[in-house]
């Protein structure tokens, strides 16, 4: 049985959306799974009732606090003992569910992530991916997208393998192409970071490398996983959002582009930590929540964190750290 917890609580239409996320979820869920909601018990329920849907595949965990958007992730963790974020992680940390979703406060989301669930052994930095709809109809990644602001060459190469686990196990590519983001093509072309990450990631062995990759191939075939800083890959995240958001403002519809819509992915794992954590947008809807839900039955069904403990513990006598 898969038990998938949700903050009902978290996210700016929460949690109206969030119980609409879930009775679309449910169906498409399978036998085999069951949402734990946590959150206002009576709240959630009623809303529920108002719909008529059957919760015999729902557990129902109830808090009393919230952690509001703009609240110090680290100190709303400690004084909210018992907001739906703080009494998630706690049940996920202690194994009564098998990945926890939130469309809430982010930072206490990556907090909790690093200090409750705690970092894989041999992974410095858990981050954070976003989907790169490529013109062929298939998915890429990006990553990191916002978790690490500054890193060092070590840090993309492990982003490297973090990506491209997910990319063979949850989007199913048979040997992800890796690339490293720059300003050229070539090896020599890039600023220290990048010049240096090159020669990490030619030279490590569980990843498909395909070298140096511009921003005018994030959405075509050069690579699966294309691999960043998180202030690089911030920039880029947003810069696709506000293109989106453009052409819906002015109503012009395209397939293509129509695929760059949020809602279409649910919201992002945090890789590198002992269990699926998965963030969602602030401002996420029905659709944005089941596939978040559906996202975090993927993500465990497919056993990504105990493949990535694996590749990790592979490299602990490696007289390269990386």
């Amino acid at each position: 049985m898969i038990r998938i917890g949700l903050d009902m609580m978290g996210g700016d239409f929460a949690p109206a959306q969030s119980v609409l996320g879930c009775i679309d979820a449910l169906p498409l869920l399978g036998k085999s799974s069951k949402l734990v909601l946590i959150g206002d018990e009576p709240v959630v329920k009623a809303l529920f009732a108002e719909h008529g849907t059957d919760t015999s595949q729902c557990e129902f965990i109830h808090t009393t606090e919230v952690i509001d958007m703009g609240e110090h992730p680290t100190k709303a963790l400690q004084s909210k003992k018992d907001s739906s974020i703080a009494v998630g992680f706690h049940l996920l940390a202690t194994g009564k569910i098998d990945a926890f979703i939130s469309a809430g406060n982010t930072g206490a989301m990556m907090v909790g992530s690093i200090f409750s669930v705690k970092p894989i052994e041999g992974v410095s930095r858990p981050c954070i991916l976003s989907v790169l709809p490529k013109a062929d109809g298939s998915n890429g990644i990006l990553l990191d997208v916002g978790a690490n602001a500054d890193c060092k060459p070590e840090m993309l190469n492990q982003f490297a393998i973090l990506g491209s686990l997910y990319s063979q196990h949850v989007f199913k590519r048979d040997n992800p192409k890796v690339a490293l983001l720059s300003i050229g093509a070539e090896k020599e072309k890039g600023n220290i970071l990048t010049l240096a990450a090159h020669q990490l990631l030619a030279e490590n062995k569980l990843i498909n490398f395909v070298g140096n990759a511009e921003g005018r191939d994030l959405f075509n075939d050069k690579a699966d996983v294309i691999v960043c800083d998180g202030f690089t890959g911030n920039v880029v995240l947003k810069s696709c959002e506000s293109i989106f958001y453009i052409m819906h403002k002015r109503k012009i519809t395209d397939d293509y582009f129509a695929r760059f819509n949020y809602e279409n992915y649910g919201g992002t794992p945090v890789l590198g930590v002992n269990a699926p954590v998965i963030i969602g947008h602030g401002i996420s809807n029905a659709l944005a929540f089941k596939n978040l839900i559906l996202q975090a039955q993927d993500v465990v069904e497919s056993r990504l964190v105990q493949l990535i403990k694996d590749a990790f513990h592979s490299l602990s006598s490696s007289t390269t750290p990386l």
